[in-house]
């Protein structure tokens, strides 16, 4: 089995890819329109700058080799949701080839090309025999992603689209659920022929598309029959994806240059472009300086980048032993809480080196920086703590062996955690349970 992905990006930006029609939501189908979007007679198109930087930000977090000149093409393009009856795309000189990306097992996935490219309409059906077209979305920026055939289950796809979604919204600020600004066509073959899959949008109808061609595909050459090169679209409502037409072939689409754009010479805009570190990228370089497992790395950079940097600053001044103690403990549990309430992370320092200095206890460092994190009062803090650090800490008398297999193995703390949710009979919240008892057993060993 190979699949490889066709990953479009709606990019951020205020105009479209060739005027200055608005790309926010519109009151009403058709109302940000103009005539170059729309390809009128006399209209021509000027490029929105920002899709070129967004283009070369991608490219680089992709890894790929930046062009120093690109151009445009017009792609030849029959179907009623492209009012022109052609596409401005990217066919020659793309912004970025040859890149990699690696999936959190370390697996390489190439990326063949990324380049930039007006979105067509918008078709919704209204009956058997009729159809609605909204040109709202019509040149609006996308950036396309294009990957060798690297993939090899639809599992695995969908765990790379995720992980690449994260990526992109980090580094160039995509707002909104990621996940619903990219659309995908899975191309994949089980035999010699591939079929495409066009326009799958979210992770988990990605894998439920490739899924159903797998064993469609599958029956067929069990059969002894042939797979035929076509696209296809998936139906969400029944889980099934239905032939469109034929695959056309690169010749058929009858690429030529775009008379009306010229060439842009992208290296001195390329060398200004400084891009973010992906968390893919952090993650893997975190897990390495901190000897943490890429898995913490992971979790502390998906609650917050500004957590992950905490985490990095405490673990410099304090060593990684206590960066983990507090930050990827009772810090990163109480994050979002923190967040929603506006408090700056800026005070947590200095409860932490004040417990590392020897000037208070493990008890008072927690109960300071719950106080702290949370807004309340450090004796309702204590009150509450003081009650489950007795619960917990008789546990741990009863059962000695869970230290001594902790320093094997942290997931010998879910033991405890269990046992003392059982017997506090939930009145505490399961993230303060999982923060006190790896602080208590921490503190034992």
């Amino acid at each position: 089995m190979k699949i490889g992905l066709e990953i479009h990006v709606q990019l951020p930006t205020a105009s479209k890819m060739f005027c200055s029609c608005p790309t926010t939501d519109a009151p009403a189908p058709n109302t940000h329109v103009c005539p170059t979007c729309l390809g009128m007679p006399g209209s021509r198109p000027v490029l929105n700058r920002k899709v070129l930087e967004y283009g070369i930000m991608l490219a680089k977090m992709l890894g790929c080799t930046v062009a120093d000149t690109t151009w445009f093409s017009r792609k030849t393009y029959f179907y009623p949701d492209m009012s022109k009856s052609v596409q401005i795309t990217q066919y020659d000189n793309p912004v970025g080839e040859g890149g990699v990306y690696y999936l959190d097992s370390g697996k390489p996935i190439r990326i063949t090309r990324i380049h930039v490219e007006e979105d067509p309409g918008k078709t919704k059906r209204v009956g058997d025999l009729s159809s609605l077209i909204d040109y709202n979305r019509s040149g609006i920026p996308l950036a396309e992603i294009v990957t060798e055939p690297d993939l090899s289950t639809p599992a695995e796809a969908r765990s790379f689209l995720g992980q690449l979604i994260e990526d992109i919204r980090y580094v160039i600020d995509l707002p909104g659920d990621g996940e619903r600004s990219i659309r995908c066509d899975c191309n994949i073959s089980v035999g010699k022929e591939r079929c495409e899959v066009k326009n799958v949008t979210g992770l988990k109808n990605v894998e439920r598309a490739l899924t159903f061609e797998v064993v469609r595909q599958t029956k067929i050459l069990k059969a002894g029959g042939k797979i035929e090169r076509e696209t296809r679209r998936f139906d969400e409502e029944r889980g099934v994806t239905v032939s469109v037409r034929k695959k056309e072939f690169e010749a058929d689409y009858g690429y030529i240059d775009e008379p009306d754009l010229g060439i842009f010479h992208l290296k001195e805009m390329s060398d200004r472009i400084k891009i973010k570190e992906s968390p893919q990228k952090m993650a893997v370089r975190i897990s390495a300086e901190y000897g943490i497992d890429k898995k913490m790395a992971r979790q502390l950079i998906s609650t917050s980048a500004d957590l992950a940097s905490l985490f990095e600053s405490a673990a410099r001044e304090f060593g990684t032993k206590d960066a983990v103690k507090w930050i990827a403990g009772p810090v990163s549990s109480n994050w979002k809480t923190m967040e929603s309430l506006g408090i700056s992370p800026e005070g947590i320092v200095p409860i932490v080196r004040e417990h590392c200095g020897g000037k208070i206890t493990d008890t008072e460092c927690g109960i300071r920086l719950k106080s702290y994190m949370t807004g309340k009062e450090p004796e309702e803090i204590a009150g509450s703590s003081g009650d489950l650090d007795k619960i917990i800490a008789g546990y741990l008398d009863s059962n000695p062996s869970v230290v001594s297999d902790y320093a094997k193995n942290p997931k010998a703390a879910n033991k405890a955690i269990g046992a003392v949710m059982k017997q506090s009979g939930g009145k505490y919240q399961s993230s303060e349970v999982v923060e006190a008892v790896k602080r208590i057993i921490e503190s034992r060993m």
